[in-house]
């Protein structure tokens, strides 16, 4: 029994330090796309001059190209990842489900980040945020491999600190957002739903081979 107990080991260990190997790529990846949005966290007077030096149109494109960069390198490492997957937890089957619930909620936050006037983002002031803090908590309910705890803890870390300096600079700068609207509510939620349609019944099995729904 002792013999075939320290086999299980060695196999698990092994198992192990293939998935983490396979994770340098999207690793990688995390520290490029969340660094760059992560300047106005840690160096927003930096990020300030460099606008002032090449222009505000210069300084979008260097980060448009950055920000491709990061994330093509995720879905690379996360691609190659997933061929060598090491569980970590088992969530139940409620979480999946309940995770179908914190994407609605995600992507109607997503829809009202670009919505005009509505009533979320008067409030809240960063939606979009809000939606990644979602996303990713969601995610690390229904999930248990650890190539999904590398991609999802990252994000849900950021999220929360990027929110939490965001409202503080917004207080600090007196900023207040348009006022919401029926209007405006009923569309963010309208466009959140039907997005969320889309990936929960084709989209999602489509790019990640797993039904959210079963």
């Amino acid at each position: 029994m002792s013999r075939e107990w320290n086999r299980a080991e060695i196999s698990h260990c092994w198992r192990f330090f293939q998935g983490v190997s396979t994770m340098i790529m999207l690793v990688f990846g995390l520290i490029v796309f969340l660094g760059l949005h992560s300047l106005r966290i840690v160096a927003d007077d930096w990020r300030k001059q460099q606008i002032a030096r090449i222009g505000l149109h210069r300084w979008k494109g260097f980060c448009s190209i950055v920000a491709l960069i990061g994330i093509g390198l995720i879905i690379w490492g996360f691609g190659l990842a997933r061929q060598h997957p090491v569980l970590v937890y088992a969530p139940p089957l409620w979480l999946r489900h309940l995770n179908s619930l914190f994407m609605l909620v995600a992507l109607i936050f997503l829809a009202a980040a670009r919505v005009p006037r509505n009533h979320i983002k008067a409030r809240l002031g960063h939606p979009q945020v809000l939606a990644v803090k979602t996303w990713s908590f969601g995610h690390l309910l229904a999930t248990g491999m650890l190539h999904d705890l590398v991609l999802f803890a990252p994000f849900l870390v950021w999220s929360v600190v990027f929110f939490i300096v965001s409202r503080r600079r917004d207080r600090r700068d007196s900023t207040v957002y348009p006022a919401g609207t029926v209007k405006g509510d009923a569309l963010a939620v309208v466009m959140g739903v039907a997005v969320w349609t889309l990936f929960a019944f084709w989209l999602h099995n489509l790019l990640f081979g797993v039904n959210p729904l079963t």
